[in-house]
């Protein structure tokens, strides 16, 4: 097979003969070099790469280009060589055209003129998107295919698995020729249907079923380990990479998609180590990637039920009636999103209302009235990616301003954003539709306003779920586990302590269990920290079980 290429495209010949010899001289042995000096002549050569079957690794194009523009080229480009990493060659003063083009082509990186010496600004970067796209599945996955009505609320719930997971599927109507015809075939099931590749139908399938359609791990391996993490967010993640290099025999149960709401993100700008964002889902595959390297067990659409101390071990049961044990348990489940109160709503869930940000239905809304109600970080992450296909997106927030909540980056995004409206002061009372969506009513104390809106995005704060806790460890009055120094304020000193040592930081009121980013009673509700803790929790894990 002939090697990848490596393409460069910048209308200044000198330019493009300097990037095309910077490449040659590291990357020739393993890499074709291929120049051009124009978004046209870069797109023809592509054309002709992809009809004699050859394969792009990088994509490297200058910003500023006469006709076709880089951002303009890569997004073409894009339809030729999807899994190529792309690359933007600019200026200083053309960064911000470069960090809109994260959000318009999915940039996976900027790099600056000049970029001398290359060994210092030029080459980690290229080996950075080499190791990336060498990591990628470039392998095209049989299709499932699922049935169902567009506003059933467990098709998309269905859709939105299958899509979290990465999973590839088509998505067809029940009214549509094909979908008609793979339900009569099928005995005109309940739906949703969905179709394998092979011919196997499941019928309105459950997670866990689904689960084993698509390849993911959900039964433990062994039945014992040093330690098991419950959930899979951003510090479950980070317990189970730094459990797993740390040598711990490590294992995560997720019951939903790895990533955990932070997974559900369209962008994360301020993680440290990316300066140019990065999607929740792209985090999540990495952390995934990185804690499966180092030999931890991952779980999927795996439910923990209950869990009780025996002796010296710590042991989940899960929702099949399987249990595993370990030397130590961190608890990282993580939050979800407070049901809003109010009229009709609740009729509506998955037909129009989404808890989260629901990507799956963004190119949907296109040229719609949208609603993101809340005022965090995440309703603008949402709000912005919205944008990008409504015709306009209503921010609905109880309070008087975003200053409070939201971080700052955002809502300079937000104000430039023509397309995105904010109403303070104000919250949803009323939802109306026949078969979907169609009204929403908002209110102040100086009246009352409907819209006509056919999507409604709900980030208003969040609830631990932890109820499957109750009387294993104690919890705050919201349901937050309480660890560390707030379960001795006052001299009170939990059940069952040893009298020679105090609870950890992130201990809870059970020895040997530990707590980590959301679930957390106090916890401050960032990526970073959620990560953050999940180390933290490990070290903790380490200390106890020397002294255990």
């Amino acid at each position: 097979m002939s090697k990848p290429v490596l393409l460069t495209v910048d209308d200044d010949p000198g330019v493009s003969r300097a990037v095309a010899r910077d490449l040659r001289r590291r990357y020739a042995e393993s890499y074709r070099i291929v120049r051009a000096e124009s978004g046209r002549q870069a797109l023809e050569a592509l054309s002709e790469l992809r009809l004699r079957g050859d394969d792009t690794a990088v994509l490297l194009a200058d910003h500023r280009m006469p006709e076709m523009n880089g951002v303009e080229f890569l997004e073409r480009a894009m339809d030729l060589f999807p899994y190529a990493r792309r690359v933007l060659l600019t200026a200083y003063a053309d960064t911000d055209a470069a960090i809109r083009a994260i959000n318009v082509v999915d940039l996976d990186h900027y790099l600056l003129k000049p970029w001398n010496p290359p060994e210092e600004k030029f080459y980690p970067v290229i080996d950075a998107q080499l190791d990336a796209w060498r990591r990628t599945d470039r392998s095209r996955p049989a299709e499932l295919r699922v049935v169902g009505h567009r506003w059933s609320a467990r098709c998309y719930e269905v859709r939105d698995f299958l899509a979290r997971h990465q999973a590839p599927y088509t998505w067809l109507m029940d009214t549509d020729p094909e979908g008609a015809e793979l339900i009569a075939a099928a005995g005109s099931p309940e739906l949703p249907l969905v179709v394998t590749a092979g011919g196997e139908t499941l019928c309105a399938p459950s997670d866990a079923e689904l689960a084993s359609v698509i390849g993911l791990p959900s039964t433990p391996s062994t039945g014992f380990y040093d330690l098991i993490v419950v959930g899979g967010g951003p510090s479950g993640l980070g317990a189970a990479v730094y459990g797993a290099s740390e040598g711990l025999k490590t294992v995560v149960v997720e019951r939903r998609a790895l990533g955990g709401q932070a997974g559900q993100s369209s962008r994360i700008e301020n993680y440290l180590g990316f300066p140019d964002g990065v999607t929740g889902q792209q985090l999540a595959d990495r952390a995934r990637r990185q804690a499966d390297r180092f030999g931890a067990e991952l779980l999927q659409a795996g439910e923990v039920v209950g869990l009780e101390a025996r002796g010296t071990a710590r042991v989940a049961r899960l929702a099949d009636g399987t249990e595993i044990a370990a030397h130590a348990v961190i608890l990282a489940s993580g939050v979800s999103y407070r049901r809003l109160n109010a009229e009709g709503v609740d009729d509506f869930v998955g037909r129009g209302v989404y808890y989260g940000a629901a990507l799956t239905e963004a190119p949907s809304c296109a040229e719609e009235e949208v609603a993101v109600v809340g005022g965090a970080n995440s309703a603008g992450q949402a709000a912005v990616h919205l944008a990008k296909y409504a015709k306009t997106v209503h921010i609905i927030v109880r309070a008087d301003g975003l200053e409070k909540s939201m971080s700052h980056y955002l809502i300079e995004q937000i104000e430039q954003t023509p397309n995105i409206e904010v109403h303070t002061g104000k919250t949803v009372c009323a939802a109306e539709g026949a078969d979907r969506l169609e009204r929403l009513t908002f209110a102040w104390p100086g009246g009352k306003k409907t819209i006509d809106a056919h999507w409604l995005f709900v980030f208003i704060g969040a609830e631990p779920g932890t109820d499957w806790l109750d009387g294993f460890v104690e919890r705050d009055a919201r349901g937050y586990v309480v660890t560390g120094p707030d379960l001795v304020a006052g001299g009170r000193r939990p059940a069952g302590w040893p009298l020679a040592r105090q609870p950890y930081h992130l201990e809870t009121s059970v020895p040997g269990v530990f707590a980590a980013g959301d679930v957390r009673s106090e916890s401050m509700k960032r990526v970073a920290s959620a990560v953050g803790d999940g180390a933290m929790a490990v070290a903790l894990v380490h200390r106890y079980l020397e002294q255990a």
